[in-house]
């Protein structure tokens, strides 16, 4: 009996230590979603590349930082929607990789990132990223067959939801999840994250209804974003598609197979947008 009362006593410390645990990830969620860094402590200047300094405005009041970095001879406009950690000034080897591809880059800072102002929620990504389309496509002409959506993990859902809403020439998902809730469950496999998630994220609900071309790359060794979730986007994503197997870790990929990465882009902008000059 001693040891029975001991057991339930182990039994309900379990429970309860879990349901602790629930509900402070539960109210915590955000902070396990979004990591921004306030300082952009570099510029497209740093990589010899001149750029525009621009200011958004969303639909709801907000005001983000972006840069505009012109191509000398575009054949496309990429708009950058970057991942869930630091800010723009994160991302100028993949300004200088599509800037040589011969695209201009216009990438913004989420709301609550760099200089953006408010705080970062599922449905203010939404509206940056939409915000970023009306300034490409209105403030700036790009007609929106000539326009790249690129998402990179965080940034390849929000990627996907704007393709959805607007109908541009191509969606590049680069170590994209199918849904938040997915990630979830993967890294917290004893908790009933797909119950308590407030934050959805549904990549893989939304590729279906893409109405463009579509590259896919995942590397086979990313450690935060499993392979198999590159492979289920592409497997529910339309013709015309393209999947570009990368190599590397999640926050390195397209460094650890530079090579192979260029090329695999380079064939998909060119495959729909023509070659470079």
């Amino acid at each position: 009996m001693a040891l029975l009362a001991s057991l339930l006593r182990i039994a309900c410390g379990v429970g309860v230590g879990l349901i602790l645990l629930t509900l402070f990830m539960y109210v915590r969620q955000a902070s396990y979603v979004y990591f921004p860094d306030k300082t952009v402590a570099m510029t497209p200047e740093d990589e010899g590349l001149a750029h525009e300094e621009i200011t958004l405005s969303t639909d709801d009041g907000e005001r983000l930082q972006a840069w505009f970095v012109p191509a000398s001879r575009p054949r496309a406009t990429l708009l950058f929607c970057h991942g869930n950690a630091g800010n723009i000034g994160d991302r100028l080897d993949s300004i200088l990789t599509f800037n040589r591809l011969g695209l201009n880059v216009f990438i913004f800072d989420y709301r609550g990132y760099g200089n953006s102002t408010g705080k970062p929620t599922e449905d203010g990504t939404y509206r940056d990223a939409l915000a970023a389309w009306r300034y490409v496509t209105e403030t700036r002409n790009v007609a929106a067959d000539r326009v790249i959506i690129f998402g990179r993990s965080l940034g390849g859902a929000v990627g996907a939801w704007l393709a959805v809403e607007r109908q541009p020439g191509a969606l590049i998902l680069e170590s994209t999840f199918t849904s938040m809730p997915d990630i979830g469950a993967e890294a917290y496999p004893f908790l009933p994250v797909r119950l308590l998630c407030r934050f959805k994220y549904e990549t893989v609900k939304r590729i279906g209804r893409v109405r463009c071309p579509v590259l896919i790359a995942h590397s086979i060794e990313d450690e935060m974003i499993a392979f198999r979730h590159g492979q289920t986007l592409y497997a529910a994503a339309p013709q015309p598609k393209q999947f570009l197997e990368m190599r590397g870790m999640h926050n390195d990929g397209p460094a650890a197979c530079r090579a192979a990465y260029r090329k695999g882009l380079e064939a998909f902008v060119t495959a729909h947008f023509g070659a470079g000059g």
